[in-house]
């Protein structure tokens, strides 16, 4: 009896025997039932090969979309993308105005023709600007122009295709409805899949609408190119949205950053200026560094340069402050040194992390002194009249925001004729250079340029600040640049007429006494009658409040200035006097027959002046 095997080869095992048992015969064998064929291989390679390519176009449209910053650069770049890759000729609406964030659109829905593009056919002028009217393609005429506005009527066909958000064919009732609407004058695109038309939707409403065209003689389009328009209308939408956003923040920047520095510089007598401010970037437009003239009693200026750590918002916003501050200080006529020092209070009221340099100078051009009180700030330089270009010896100081430092002031002499320089450490420091690097090379500069004009003859202040900035490499600009130049012409002694009145009864008549001497002189007798009066006037005015001496000086330049001083802190007020009053018109003469009058408080009490034109 032969033993029998365990096992059988190439018998499967049982559980598989089960589950072939429990096949439905459809399945199981021969005899099931053929499935429907499948597209042959050829059609699916062709089909997978197709899809790729929009992949891949829509990924490099997409990129060449986000690329644009502004508003023109993405629409054009949503043009190039796809002329004549996916259409032969597009159309680009644009609501306007564009509203911009949560502004709320304004009425009416008008969509204008922003840009256009299409296939160049041989010998066709290509010069096409962003406004000019694109054909559209038709069938009979092959080319007509396009309306460059349309406004949207609210429940209109356009008006749905446009609230639906999704891309139409042209052909399709909603856009047959939509594009004459559109493109205006009844104007209609080829019947079939020859046209897109695809709504701009933003954030947070549609912004506009494109029109995507092929000609008659190129495979319409497909299903999936809806898809593919789609993915362009919101890319652009977006990158439109960004761009406006963008647009109105730069146009704040901007505005904050003007209102923040002075419109224009002021006139003073004996000293002429000049002025320059430069962002850290296209993106940083705002910063923290200042300048400014201010005009002050007995013809001074105060000339500012400060810098506030960082250029943001917030550091325009502290810089703001502190240049509002140091104006109110330079009214009251205080030293350099007691404007820093209140500086450096207020920036420690604004926060324990608030800190500036500043440089505070006062030129006066009788004396032709100069007093400057250093913050922290780098020092200024003075080029001389010779071409010799000194970095100034000024206290250091510590920054403002510090606290608890006292600063020091310094007199210095300044030459008819020599020009200083204030500058932020953007013009000196940089991630190339060490701040007293940069300052020596701005030294050797300003050299160099005065050599040019001679040593008989000062460079001209704008030309001389351009060249300044002309100093700076591409990689040198790392922060803010205020710059600020002052020529001192300085007033010559002989054109100063200086006295001290006791304050009696008889003062108003010697004063006019003075001054007739004084305009005989200066061969301006013709204004003898005027001032003499004006004088009287403001003189008895001084001489009723005062308890010191009264000071009445005389300055001859483009103009007369008088000033007359006294130590009585109350400003005079004009007011219109009444028929019965018997005094109270001084001040109404004065307004009357000056050309320019004010009146200005000082520590030590008051001075009013007023101008006249000379006539000589």
């Amino acid at each position: 009896m032969t033993e029998q095997p365990t096992s059988h080869e190439g018998r499967q095992p049982l559980a598989a025997r089960s589950h072939e048992r429990t096949r439905p015969r459809s399945e199981a064998g021969p005899s099931a039932v053929p499935s429907p064929p499948g597209p042959p291989p050829q059609d699916l390679a062709g089909t997978a090969r197709r899809e790729g390519d929009r992949l891949r176009f829509v990924g490099a449209a997409t990129r060449r979309i986000a690329r644009g910053i502004d508003l023109d650069e993405i629409v054009l770049g949503l043009c190039r993308a796809t002329v004549p890759t996916f259409s032969d000729a597009i159309l680009v609406y644009l609501r306007d105005p564009l509203p911009v964030g949560d502004e709320r659109p304004v009425s009416p829905f008008v969509l204008r023709l922003r840009r256009t593009d299409r296939l160049r056919l041989a010998g066709e002028d290509t010069d096409l600007g962003p406004s000019a009217s694109i054909p559209v393609l038709d069938p009979q005429t092959d080319l007509i122009p396009a309306s460059e506005l349309c406004e949207v009527r609210s429940g209109g066909a356009l008006s749905e295709v446009l609230r639906g958000v999704r891309p139409v064919f042209g052909d399709s009732a909603a856009a047959r409805a939509a594009l004459p609407e559109l493109l205006g004058d009844g104007r209609t695109v080829p019947s079939g899949h020859r046209a897109i038309l695809a709504p701009l939707r933003g954030r947070r409403r549609v912004i506009g609408a494109a029109v995507f065209l092929r000609r008659p003689d190129r495979a319409g389009f497909e299903p999936n190119d809806l898809l593919v328009a789609a993915q362009l209308a919101t890319h652009t939408a977006l990158g439109i949205d960004k761009a406006v956003l963008y647009g109105r923040e730069a146009y704040i920047a901007d505005e904050l950053q003007r209102t923040m520095l002075p419109d224009s510089l002021p006139q003073p007598t004996g000293v002429r200026l000049a002025s320059r401010y430069l962002p850290a970037a296209e993106t940083a437009r705002v910063g923290g560094d200042w300048y400014d003239a201010i005009p002050l009693p007995g013809s001074r200026v105060a000339l500012v340069v400060g810098d506030v750590m960082g250029h943001s918002m917030t550091s325009a916003a502290i810089m703001g402050q502190l240049r509002t501050t140091a104006q109110t200080l330079a009214g009251l006529d205080l030293p350099p040194q007691e404007v820093l020092h209140h500086l450096d209070e207020q920036a420690q009221r604004l926060g324990t992390d608030r800190m500036a340099t500043c440089l505070y100078a006062v030129y006066d051009p009788v004396s032709h002194r100069i007093t400057i009180a250093n913050a922290g700030h780098p020092p200024p330089i003075l080029l001389h009249l010779g071409g010799r270009a000194e970095v100034l010896r000024v206290p250091p100081g510590a920054p403002i925001g510090v606290g608890g430092v006292d600063f020091e002031a310094v007199e210095l002499d300044a030459p008819a004729g020599a020009t200083l320089l204030l500058y932020t450490d953007g013009l000196v420091e940089s991630r190339l250079r060490d701040v007293w690097t940069g300052i020596e090379q701005l030294r050797e500069r300003l050299a160099d340029t005065a050599q040019l004009t001679g040593p008989d003859h000062s460079p001209p202040l704008e030309a001389l600040c351009d060249d300044v900035l002309d100093m700076l490499g591409p990689g040198d600009r790392d922060d803010d640049i205020a710059l600020l130049a002052a020529r001192f012409d300085g007033i010559a002694p002989s054109d100063v007429a200086y006295w001290f009145l006791e304050p009696e009864d008889a003062a108003p008549g010697r004063a006019r006494r003075l001054a007739r001497r004084a305009l005989a002189r200066w061969g301006l007798e013709e204004l003898s009658d005027s001032v003499e009066l004006l004088v009287s006037e403001v003189v008895t005015n001084a001489v009723r409040y005062a308890e010191r001496p009264v000071t009445l000086r005389l300055l001859r330049t483009d103009v007369l200035r008088c000033e007359v001083g006294d130590d009585s802190p109350q400003l005079p007020r004009q007011r219109r006097a009444r028929d019965t009053d018997e005094g109270g018109r001084g001040l109404f003469l004065v307004n009357r027959l000056a050309r320019r009058w004010g009146a200005t408080r000082l520590s030590t009490g008051k001075v009013v002046w007023f101008e006249l034109p000379t006539r000589t």
